[in-house]
């Protein structure tokens, strides 16, 4: 699926989700508990700690929780499920190691030289529920090549808010039609598209693992739908 381009309305800036999109948070999770707690099951501490997270978010969301980072998040969560792990041991140094297990998520083998090639074109910058430290220091260990980051912590507030796509077009001073959410998520899309933003899906079959695949189907409702970052850029003429 391709976009019909206007003269009035390109897009000037595409701004990525990150987790699942452009790194493998189930994979690399599974590696740290294989190196650091091998006689746990990764696979099921991976998902188990992933699958506290939109919970978490909600009661940011509704306000019974005040405005909390993803690091701190991530952090009760840890130390929710510890103890089904066998892990309920871990002293305060271990668990912060881990935690910071999210700081070192590996990209999809596509992502950094998806990144450089659309690089040369558009403004890429990050758009995550994802801290800054959190995200800063992410890039830095895998060589991501942003031009600016972004995060729910700018706007204080939580993908799918409104406030964050929106945000994304008022940092750079554009109409949200010259922005483009890439995302491997529909519901995220979705959001994106609710507030005037362009969208583009990514597929990431193995986003929960191979135990797990996903349905990468194609929506109509997205201008575009891509394979990985590689045919982007090469759908986007980069």
């Amino acid at each position: 699926m391709h976009l019909r381009w206007g003269h009035a309305d390109e897009v000037e800036v595409l701004a990525f989700d990150i987790f699942g999109t452009v790194v493998d948070w189930h994979g690399s999770i599974v590696r740290e508990m294989s190196a650091l707690h091998p006689q746990v099951d990764g696979d099921a501490f991976a998902l188990a700690w992933r699958a506290g997270y939109r919970p978490a978010m909600a009661r940011v969301m509704s306000g019974e929780l005040g405005w909390t980072l993803i690091d701190d998040l991530h952090r009760r969560i840890l130390d929710e499920i510890l103890p089904q792990f066998g892990l309920a041991h871990l002293d305060e140094a271990a668990r912060s190691h881990l935690n910071r297990a999210w700081h070192r998520l590996d990209p999809w083998p596509d992502a950094v030289a998806g990144l450089q090639r659309l690089k040369r074109k558009y403004i890429v910058c990050t758009l995550s529920n994802g801290n800054l430290g959190l995200l800063t220091r992410m890039a830095k260990r895998a060589g991501l090549p942003w031009d600016c980051v972004l995060s729910a912590e700018v706007f204080r507030a939580y993908k799918p808010d409104p406030a964050t796509y929106r945000g994304v077009a008022r940092v750079f001073d554009l109409p949200p039609q010259r922005v483009m959410l890439v995302a491997a998520h529909h519901d995220d899309l979705e959001g994106a598209r609710a507030c005037g933003l362009r969208t583009a899906y990514v597929e990431r079959p193995l986003e929960f693992g191979a135990g797990k695949v996903k349905d990468v189907s194609p929506q109509a409702a997205n201008e575009l739908h891509s394979r990985d970052l590689l045919d982007l850029a090469e759908q986007l003429g980069c």
